[in-house]
């Protein structure tokens, strides 16, 4: 871990910086909706689900740390009483001194918790957790409720053809600004992402790799997160053992997190 979560706490509710997308920006791409709908369902079921997640930090071939996490997601689509949430449950597993610790995400808030402390406090989803991956990183998001997407064009993805595509954000919270984003036009493989500040510089790129069958869809196990400065430091992602399971609701809140001592 590169920094304490307490390093960038206090006890008032974290503001973005960065306001949320202009009026003419939110101007939706037909198409590209599509695509960015059907590429969210390959990187992560409608349903409730829970996976275990482990975060492997790399320079060049020597692993510089490992921490394990699992992770409980739901998605709540958007209609006319609220908007599109997700919500995430994240307890830290190994290693041993980090058990106890957890995350809670519920829609533009994210706390932290560990057992020394007297309540959950919010934290920022910009701050690092392990090498490349940062808080917002480790809870899975659609990206068409998080973003503005824009069909760009086709291109080649080494021996694919893939859409690229624009998104910009659509509130504050969102982790990243901007994302340029590769999705395999045959089967709606998301192939390569670049995030983006607010000023077009490129914060990291990713690759999502090992595709195998999971809840009766090929999705990606690893996700390949490259340093945009310096290449040979590189974070993996992987995940296993997905499954449906529907959390109860009274998890996610931040009352439930005491329990986890």
């Amino acid at each position: 871990m590169l920094l304490p979560f307490v390093a960038l706490a206090n006890s008032a509710e974290v503001t973005p910086v960065i306001q949320a997308a202009s009026p003419e920006a939110n101007q939706q791409d037909s198409r590209a909706v599509d695509i960015i709908r059907r590429a969210d369902r390959v990187r992560a079921p409608a349903q409730p689900f829970r996976y275990a997640l482990t975060l492997v930090e790399m320079k060049g071939d020597q692993e510089v740390a490992r921490q394990s996490l699992d992770v409980a997601m739901r998605f709540y689509k958007e209609s006319a009483e609220q908007a599109g949430d997700a919500r995430a449950l994240v307890r830290f597993v190994d290693p041993p001194s980090e058990r106890g610790k957890s995350l809670l995400s519920i829609f533009d808030k994210l706390w932290y918790y560990e057992p020394k402390l007297r309540r959950p406090i919010p934290i920022s989803r910009q701050q690092r957790l392990v090498g490349q991956v940062s808080n917002g990183d480790v809870v899975a998001t659609d990206f068409d409720t998080s973003y503005i997407s824009k069909l760009v064009g086709e291109e080649a993805c080494g021996e694919r053809q893939c859409y690229r595509l624009e998104l910009l954000r659509r509130w504050a919270y969102v982790t990243y600004p901007k994302i340029v984003y590769w999705v395999d036009t045959q089967n709606d493989h998301p192939y390569k992402a670049e995030f983006l500040s607010s000023n077009d510089k490129v914060l990291k790129r990713a690759w999502y790799r090992d595709y195998k069958m999971a809840l009766g869809v090929e999705r990606p196990h690893e996700i390949y997160i490259e340093d945009s400065l310096q290449k040979e430091q590189y974070t993996r992602m992987l995940y296993s053992d997905v499954r449906l399971e529907e959390v109860p609701e009274s998890y996610f809140q931040k009352e439930y997190l005491l329990r986890l001592r």
